[in-house]
């Protein structure tokens, strides 16, 4: 039984994190949720949605794994941009507890939506370890260096609210409502200008690791493929007979 589950819901990728009990992270789970990620964009998907199909979203590394797998620090960091670069936007729809690697997959994600009944936290101080997926850094890139202090030093399980109102995540919806809102923001994305959305998010990402100038090195680049693609076109020819808002965007 594979870990990972995926389908296909209009433009949307629906990857589903299905490992009893707690979905724990090993190498195996990663190299499946980055083979569905794939298989997502290669089917022709414009957005993809992450969730879990256990009672929590994540709870973190199979610690009794952790010791034994040793996993090559520099293929992980690879995977780890991989899964940030996918070329499509990503939506986490967090439910339950996202702790420890929970947490940094979640980061992972373009935007992280969470239920009013989930938890976000940073455990590995507690073990005497350190965040070892980029977490830290991450919440640094949100919610500034005090903010990543303050989450991986005390290792306290913290309310969705207040990581909404420090900017680690976007959105606190009502547990029964999660996935409806996940869905309705993926498939908001899935009809957008694709094209212009993979150059936001590649400049986003650009700047949030290197700062503007690294950012700035790539805007011609990416302005350039926005201009050559059929959905500028269309936008623009939307506005000048119909107004805003009214293209239909076809992801090319």
């Amino acid at each position: 039984m594979s870990s990972i589950d995926y389908e296909k819901d209009g433009a949307v990728g629906i990857v589903t994190m299905a490992k009893p009990p707690h979905n724990l992270i090993d190498n195996a789970m990663l190299e499946a949720l980055m083979s569905a990620y794939e298989t997502a964009v290669r089917e022709g998907c414009r957005a993809i949605l992450l969730r879990s199909g256990m009672r929590h979203f994540c709870a973190g590394a199979d610690l009794d794994l952790l010791s034994l797998e040793q996993p090559d620090a520099q293929a992980l960091a690879r995977l780890w941009k991989a899964l940030e670069d996918v070329p499509v936007p990503t939506v986490a729809a967090v439910h339950g507890a996202a702790l420890g690697g929970g947490l940094e997959l979640a980061l992972t994600c373009d935007m992280i939506i969470a239920a009013d009944t989930a938890s976000f936290g940073m455990a590995e101080a507690s073990l005497g370890l350190l965040p070892l997926l980029g977490g830290v850094q991450r919440v640094v890139q949100r919610a500034g260096p005090a903010r990543a202090k303050e989450l991986a030093m005390f290792g306290r399980r913290n309310d969705p609210r207040a990581l909404e109102r420090w900017g680690v995540i976007n959105l606190v919806a009502a547990e029964s409502e999660l996935l409806d809102v996940a869905m309705s923001w993926a498939r908001q994305l899935a009809s957008g200008a694709t094209v212009a959305f993979r150059g936001v998010k590649t400049l986003a990402n650009l700047s949030a690791r290197g700062g503007i100038d690294a950012a700035d090195a790539q805007q011609v680049p990416m302005n350039d493929a926005m201009w050559a693609s059929a959905d500028q076109k269309r936008g623009l020819a939307a506005f000048a007979a119909t107004g805003p808002g009214s293209a239909i965007f076809e992801g090319n």
